[in-house]
This record gives structure tokens, C-alpha cells and sequence, in this order.
């Protein structure tokens, strides 16, 4: 695996209907065809069940730093052990957390073997989340975020200056994400340093998202 195609699929509608199991049948299909790309599927934790019976590299979107206990509505970052996932989202500009907290669930998915891909909207906060030691970082601005606008394109600084700051503490995979719509965007942002891209509305919200996912992948793989 040379790059990292990771799928957000939020709370849109295609996240729970049969688009949701489309694209892990596709993403399955892909694995076995290009075996350089790695493909994430980060889903709703109500989709676990069905969609690890068609694609088992998914990742949950949110886990809250907490113990087993009398928490109504959240799920609880020691719950990772029992659920059939390979690791989770962190600190989404969409549902940021304090460093403390992120402290303890990233220490809590290490517990479990699981992996962590923790998001940054800045080039800073992702050379202070490197401390922690995740598997993995995405650096998102969230103004681009389901704009259209690739980070690649109109903030390139972001990626090339969260990898070096990165790279300065520990060697962690960087992410780029926020904006990136077409192949060309997630090419750009690799040969900028990224690692691979983190990828939300363009998929989920296209006619046709198996074939976007294709071409991404094709893509990424042909770089």
C-alpha cells in the first residue's frame, strides 16, 4: 500500500441505503485490483454490521473519551474492542474535541490494536496531534470543506506545510482533505507529500459514486 483512499460518509442519506452497500462491494472489488491504494470507508456506527459483511476496512466516525458506563447517545471509545471495525475517525472539523480528549481516545484505540486517522485544521494542530502518535493524520480546512474547492489548489501551503511539521516529530501518514472533487485534485495533493486524501461529498453525493471511486483509484495508482 503506497496511498490512502479514506471515505467519509458522514450522515448523508447514501450512508444508510443501498449506495452505502454499493460502494463497499465496490471498494472490495478495487482492494483486490489495486493493491496499492488503500481504501477506507469511515460509516455510521448503525452501518457496521452490514457493510463489514461486504468490505472490513471500515472505520467508525466519532468515539467519545469514555469508560463504559451511564452515557446515553454516546459511544464510548472502550467499546472499539467489541466492534468489528479496524479503527476510527478523531476530532472531524464537523465534531472537533479537545486535545485532552482525543489524548485519551487515541491511547484507548492503541489499547485495542485498532488504528486512528485524526483530523486537523491546520498545519499546527497537526504537528500538536503528531505528540500523540496516531496511525494517521488528515489535515482539512474546514472554509474548503464540501466547497468544491480542493486544498490542493487553493491552499497547497496547508498539506506541503503539515507534512514537513509532521515529519519534524514522527513519521506519520498526512492526509489531505476538504474540497477535493475530481482525481486530478487527490493526484495534486500526493504530489504535494500527502499520503492520500480523505474524501466526503464527492462521493456520496454523485450520480454515479462507484464510477467517481474508480477513477480516483485508478488514478492514485497510476501516480
Amino acid at each position: 500500500m503506497r496511498y490512502v483512499f479514506a471515505i467519509n460518509f458522514k450522515s448523508y442519506e447514501t450512508a444508510y441505503n443501498n449506495v452505502a452497500l454499493d460502494i463497499a462491494k465496490t471498494a472490495n472489488k478495487l482492494r483486490s485490483k489495486y493493491n496499492s491504494v488503500r481504501i477506507i470507508l469511515a460509516v455510521p456506527s448503525v452501518m457496521i454490521s452490514k457493510l463489514y459483511n461486504i468490505y472490513d476496512d471500515i472505520f467508525l466516525q466519532h468515539l467519545d473519551p469514555l469508560e463504559f458506563g451511564a452515557y446515553t447517545g454516546y459511544l464510548s471509545s472502550e467499546s472499539l474492542k467489541y466492534l468489528e471495525v479496524k479503527g476510527s475517525l478523531v476530532n472531524h472539523s464537523e465534531h472537533k474535541i479537545v486535545y485532552r480528549d482525543i489524548e485519551k481516545i487515541v491511547k484507548k484505540i492503541k489499547e485495542t490494536g485498532k488504528e486512528s486517522l485524526v483530523c486537523a485544521d491546520t498545519s499546527g494542530e497537526a504537528a500538536g496531534l503528531a505528540y500523540l502518535d496516531p496511525t494517521m493524520i488528515a489535515v482539512e480546512p474546514p472554509e474548503l470543506i464540501g466547497s468544491g474547492i480542493p486544498v490542493s489548489r487553493a491552499k497547497p501551503e496547508i498539506i506541503t506545510d503539515s507534512v514537513n511539521a509532521v515529519k519534524k516529530i514522527k513519521d506519520i501518514p498526512v492526509l489531505a482533505g476538504a474540497g477535493i472533487t475530481i482525481p486530478d485534485d487527490a493526484v495534486k495533493a500526493i504530489k504535494l507529500g500527502s499520503s492520500g486524501v480523505l474524501i466526503a461529498s464527492a462521493i456520496m453525493k454523485a450520480k454515479d459514486p462507484n464510477k467517481v471511486i474508480m477513477d480516483f483509484v485508478e488514478a492514485m495508482d497510476g501516480i
